[in-house]
């Protein structure tokens, strides 16, 4: 039996923009943290025709998040990550509690 909720997403639209995509191409981006479930543990996606796995899916909250996090998020730090999450979420407004599902992912060998 799955551990995990329901699936709010499809895998597909997990890593989207193209400069992660790059990231995760190059191995500079192993995680992807979300407000739902887009893919469970075990599951494949496709960059680019490269194949990735998820390897992980857990729950944790914004304010978990660090630059060693933000670096696996394929940010130079944790504060350009929440930089570019607030311009790109307008009028969002940063709340430590908030809970996210981090999905690890690599690329399948």
């Amino acid at each position: 039996m799955n551990p995990y909720p329901e699936k709010t997403c499809s895998i597909d639209r997990l890593v989207r923009h193209p400069k992660l995509v790059q990231a995760a191409l190059a191995g500079k981006k192993t995680q992807q943290r979300r407000d739902g479930v887009y893919a469970y543990p075990g599951e494949e996606f496709e960059l680019d025709g490269v194949i990735f796995i998820v390897t992980g899916l857990k729950r944790e909250t914004l304010g978990d998040m660090n630059d060693e996090s933000a670096q696996a998020e394929g940010y130079p730090s944790f504060a350009a990550y929440k930089s570019l999450i607030l311009k790109m979420h307008k009028g969002m407004a940063w709340q430590d509690d908030a809970q996210v599902w981090v999905h690890c992912f690599e690329i399948k060998t």
